[in-house]
């Protein structure tokens, strides 16, 4: 039975860490894995490589554009490199296995944690694996003198902007190099990854290494299905309505664009869910794995029937639960979403920790309160102080008076004063929304953890090392083939995105704009060379920055983003259309050389001068 579970793996499937990385299947060494390991970083709350022996860091331009601040526009690369304030980067330097240390209830188990890491006195994190299965314990090198050696501007490094960032093909400069000092000088880093002259191309094997997003594969077919049929068909409806006010405000407003950028990426990611599981060979594969796994259970003389019974009781309570979903994500899961003085107003009453760096816009506010408010109308009188909110006014009028009688836009003013605005209409709100929550604990949150636990764990006993453990935001290492696909409407992508398409896309306008430069530079460009690519790689729910090997362990690319069809890898993998998004290492070169003329950069890259061109910056 085992092998049949096996068997159910795909062959590209898994984020694995680095001691429990299938070797043999990958053909790769130790040696290669702990260079890999010690080339590899966490940094700006995603992963990036040393690609030199002097800490030159290879990262996404989107990860270090609080870095960039005023310069994002016209991008970065000067002789004297820029200091990133707050900026770290840690490197794994050692895994050990601590769980026999980690025993008893969870007060207990968080005891043991604690006093693991007192030992080693910050410098290690207990990781939690299987859901407790297993604890690892990682020792990190962290430097935390990190500066700014080159970023492209926001205009290239994320071309076609939201349009683009819902498909493939894709053709953004999303990459940016940072070095790393220590006493002041840069730092001694003799595990890098070699820089590939010869880049990529179709059917070509490839490692990335990288700190992917939280997964929850341990999800049950009853959860999919409440996803697919009441939690994400609500949060589109919700979005949508504020993407359609806010995009004609966005063309002239600073802090709109803003808002409505983050909406998007919201939507996209739901979206994508959507359209995952509302394919219904997804679903089938997940339910027949999961009675594969529950039957095995089953037959355990040491778990029996009863071990059974959780996948049962994960249905009923979502079924029960469902009726409560749109009032809980209007009123707890996410309330106003696009308002910035009510989240902060929320974050007041309820003695939470304030947003620091907030751009507020009361044009903005008042749209987005007013969409709120419509919702809170729909909601009713049963689940709401509706009368009190509106005393009588309509939606928009309401809105403006919350908004116009607050000052949280002040960070001065940021107390919990009865009087303002916003503070009034949160604090009329919390006691419904956390009656919402506490039924929410009780018949999911709470049935959800100890499911996810059980079903993780009894994957574990089953498998051990065979299978990998959910996604942490720690080190993994996924490895895939570099493969184009036939997307949803049935059109062929290609492997890789060119600079000749990213310029036959150019009208120097909104999403496809590019700078001066580059429309200069295009006659020089060999505009062929592939710009960004896709692999088979798993990335799970997304691995921002993680380098892209091949077997020699050389460096030819970097990740910046999925498909569209990889989102709903957070649940289950299939490299069918799945695919992780890459910026191409010759792409990189091409235009260090041709457009910025980087040739210092190129030479510290081991790019030899015979390939660059002669002037300097």
């Amino acid at each position: 039975m085992l092998t049949l579970l096996l068997i159910c793996l795909l062959a590209d499937e898994g984020m694995w860490p680095y001691n429990q990385f299938p070797k043999d299947k990958a053909g790769v060494s130790s040696e290669f894995l702990d260079n890999l390991r010690l080339a590899s970083v966490q940094v700006a709350g995603g992963s990036g490589a040393f690609v030199s022996p002097n800490g030159l860091i290879l990262t996404n331009q989107h990860l270090v554009a609080g870095c960039l601040g005023d310069r994002i526009k016209e991008g970065f690369y000067a002789p004297e490199e820029l200091k990133c304030p707050g900026l770290s980067a840690n490197v794994l330097m050692s895994i050990e296995d601590v769980t026999p240390r980690v025993k008893g209830k969870l007060p207990e188990r968080i005891a043991a944690i604690a006093k693991i890491e007192q030992g080693c006195a910050g410098k290690c994190s207990v990781v939690k694996l299987f859901s407790g299965g297993r604890y690892d314990l990682y020792h990190y090198k962290t430097y935390t003198d990190i500066r700014l050696v080159f970023a492209p501007e926001y205009q290239v490094a994320f071309f076609g902007r939201e349009r683009d960032s819902i498909t493939y093909l894709r053709y953004g400069l999303d990459a940016a190099f940072l070095r790393a000092y220590e006493s002041g000088k840069p730092a001694a880093t003799p595990h890098f990854l070699k820089w590939s002259t010869e880049g990529v191309k179709e059917g070509d094997f490839v490692i990335a290494a990288g700190n992917p997003s939280p997964t929850a594969r341990s999800t049950t077919a009853a959860q999919l299905t409440f996803y697919r049929d009441t939690a994400l068909p609500l949060t589109l409806n919700r979005l949508t309505s504020r993407i359609q006010a806010l995009t004609p405000v966005a063309l002239k407003n600073p802090t709109a664009q803003a808002v409505l950028t983050s909406l998007l990426s919201t939507y996209k990611i739901a979206a994508g869910k959507l359209i995952g599981l509302r394919d219904d060979r997804l679903v089938a594969r997940k339910t027949i794995f999961e009675n594969k796994i529950r039957h095995t259970v089953e037959r355990d003389p040491a778990l029996g029937m009863a071990g059974g019974k959780v996948w049962d009781e994960v249905a009923t309570a979502y079924k029960n639960w469902a009726p409560f979903e749109r009032p809980y994500q209007i009123l707890e899961g996410s309330p106003a979403p696009g308002s910035s003085l009510f989240r902060i107003a929320r974050q007041i009453v309820r003695s939470e920790p304030l947003d620091q760096e907030v751009s507020i816009s009361e044009p903005v506010e008042i749209l987005m309160v007013t969409s709120y408010l419509e919702e809170l109308q729909k909601l009713g009188d049963k689940e709401t102080p509706l009368k009190k909110i509106l005393n009588g006014k309509t939606a928009q009028q309401a809105a403006e008076g919350f908004v116009k009688t607050s000052k949280l836009g002040n960070p001065a003013e940021r107390t919990n004063n009865p009087e303002d605005g916003m503070i009034a209409l949160a604090a009329l709100l919390d006691p419904p929304a956390r009656r919402l929550k506490k039924k929410h604990d009780d018949v999911i949150q709470s049935l959800e953890t100890s499911a996810v636990e059980k079903i993780a764990q009894y994957r574990f006993l089953l498998f051990g090392a065979a299978e990998y453990p959910d996604a942490t935001s720690t080190p993994r290492v996924e490895f895939g083939t570099v493969k184009g696909y036939v997307d949803r409407a049935g059109v062929p992508a290609p492997y890789a995105a060119t600079f000749s398409g990213m310029f036959y896309r150019v009208n120097d306008q909104g999403p496809y704009a590019v700078p001066k430069r580059w429309v200069d530079a295009r006659a020089a460009l060999n505009v062929v060379t592939p710009l960004d690519f896709v692999s088979t790689c798993d990335i799970g729910s997304g691995d921002y920055g993680s380098p892209v090997v091949n077997r020699a362990g050389e460096l030819v690319g970097v990740t910046f983003d999925g498909n569209l069809e990889s989102l709903p890898d957070s649940y289950l993998y299939t490299s069918e259309g799945a695919r992780a998004v890459h910026v191409a290492a010759q792409g990189i070169v091409e235009v260090l050389e041709k457009i910025y003329q980087a040739t210092p950069l190129l030479r510290e890259l081991g790019i030899q001068p015979r390939m660059v061109s002669s002037a300097v910056p």
